[in-house]
């Protein structure tokens, strides 16, 4: 796919040169936002800068998007958008975003329908301002990845067979390295990491690989680290299935037929249920080919030509065998037709062309999740380790759930934090948003477990305040509120 360099792909291979050469200017930089950048450094930065994109609101704050390269030998880059914060970006902590999959785009999702400062139109592909933007509270970076993901491309197209949660892991700490020698201004920030979805791997994985690089990197790839956060998070195979069919029966999505044939049937700590599981779980899947997985109580997009996926699972080859991982699929919101405005305005050369975008010209279009990933080589079966690990390492550790999704559901959550086996520190109660109840939460030994209540898969697209209410709160370590307000 990617045989011969392009003068585009020479150019980013020069860029990168011209960025490790830098090193020696920017490393030792405490820099704040309003401080002068060396030259080299501010070129870099102007080259990213995002002036105005098609159909785009007028902003106050500044927005960067681009490429950076992870692998130098293989040519893998990926790509991202930043946003600072509106107000004294300066003095607000910087917070990556990731959404899951695995191959599923943080642009599609996070940025443009969830959580960042620009949403899409309703039934036209232009963009109109979130008045609940997280960036209200943080500086805020997006990233698709891994390679083959969005933008995000590799010049080696063997690659896209062996991806896997390793080597995202390990391409996503390349990346913030690399990031923070191009921001510099921003390293001394306090850093958090939050996602959904897949991302209860991709999130724990990566924090792992800060928090253990940490202890032995040359300081100036010292990041400051200080927590994260992740919602509907797919984190144990066993549990988080297991789950998922009990909240589809409680929910009255599922016979009790077929559940109880589940139950007999079907050990989901094994690596391979058997043919009888499987065949199950088809049956199970099937409801959700006419109702929406990911928000229980939400219309379905009728639209002609939608970009909804199938939800059947598939089979990867995981580290102790086959598995079965059920495919995330696009999901849907308020506007289960959402997806598709975005998807067309994300192929716009237009677009592209003022987010510097798509430079090697990729051989796909851009889409939500990316048909280009051939394999999942490695996909943990649990978390629980790395997530016990990183709670007594001090990280300041946040879970939530919207509580109407059923794709990872509340039940799932419940079980996996259940095996981390922590006290609770602060038992069951409410939390409000305004005058409303905005859901439950529950403080352990080192986590806090957050639900959202109404919410779907996709807890900022589904309850953004309530979701900007959770975020600013984890930022500054303090308690929801707990009564009416």
């Amino acid at each position: 796919m990617y045989t011969t360099p392009t003068a585009n792909q020479m150019a980013t291979f020069s860029y990168s040169i011209l960025l490790l050469t830098l090193l020696s200017l920017s490393s030792n930089l405490a820099l704040s936002s309003s401080s002068q950048l060396p030259p080299q450094i501010q070129k870099l930065q102007d080259a990213d800068r995002v002036i105005q994109l098609p159909g785009q609101p007028a902003v106050t704050f500044k927005q960067y998007a681009g490429y950076v390269t992870v692998n130098e030998q293989h040519g893998r880059a990926l790509f991202y958008w930043f946003f600072e914060a509106i107000k004294n970006p300066e003095k607000k902590p910087l917070l990556l975003w990731l959404n899951g999959g695995p191959g599923c785009s943080s642009i599609g999702y996070g940025a443009v329908e969830e959580l960042g400062p620009f949403l899409m139109q309703k039934g036209v592909p232009e963009l109109r301002f979130n008045k609940q933007s997280w960036n209200r509270e943080a500086n805020l970076l997006f990233v698709e990845s891994p390679v083959g993901v969005g933008y995000s491309y590799t010049n080696t197209s063997s690659d896209l067979q062996i991806l896997g949660d390793k080597i995202t892991a390990e391409d996503n700490y390349s990346f913030l390295v690399n990031w923070f020698k191009k921001f510099p201004q921003f390293k001394s920030h306090d850093f958090y990491i939050a996602g959904e979805s897949y991302a209860g791997h991709y999130v724990p994985q990566l924090s792992e690989q800060i928090f253990d690089n940490n202890k032995v990197c040359p300081k100036d790839n010292y990041i400051n680290f200080k927590g994260f956060m992740i919602g509907n998070a797919w984190m144990d195979d066993e549990t988080d299935t297991k789950g998922m069919i009990d909240y589809a029966w409680d929910h009255a999505v599922i016979s009790d037929e077929l559940y109880h044939a589940i139950k007999i049937n079907c050990n989901f700590s094994l690596v391979d249920p058997g043919n009888t599981c499987n065949n199950l779980l088809n049956k199970y899947y099937d409801v959700y080919d006419i109702i929406d997985m990911y928000s229980l109580y939400v219309p379905t997009c009728v639209e002609n030509n939608t970009t909804s996926r199938s939800l059947r699972s598939y089979r990867i080859k995981g580290p102790g065998g086959p598995t079965i991982l059920p495919k995330f699929r696009q999901p849907m919101g308020y506007d289960p037709c959402v997806s598709d405005y975005s998807e067309v305005y994300f192929n716009r050369k237009d677009v592209q062309k003022a987010l510097h975008a798509n430079t090697t010209n990729i051989g796909y279009n851009w889409t939500h999740c990316s048909d280009a990933i051939g394999n999942w080589s490695d996909s943990a079966s649990t978390l629980v380790p790395t997530l016990k690990k990183l709670v007594k390492g001090g990280l300041r550790v946040w879970v939530m759930s919207g509580d109407t999704d059923g794709r990872v559901p509340v039940t799932s959550t419940r079980y996996t934090l259940n095996k981390l086996g922590l006290k609770t520190v602060q038992e069951w109660k409410p939390w409000y948003s305004g005058q409303q109840v905005g859901g439950w939460t529950v403080v352990y030994d080192g986590l806090t477990f957050v639900t959202i209540r109404g919410a779907g898969h996709e807890v900022p697209e589904f309850k953004p305040t309530q979701a900007r209410e959770v975020i600013k709160h984890f930022l500054a370590n303090e308690q929801l509120p707990s009564s009416a307000y």
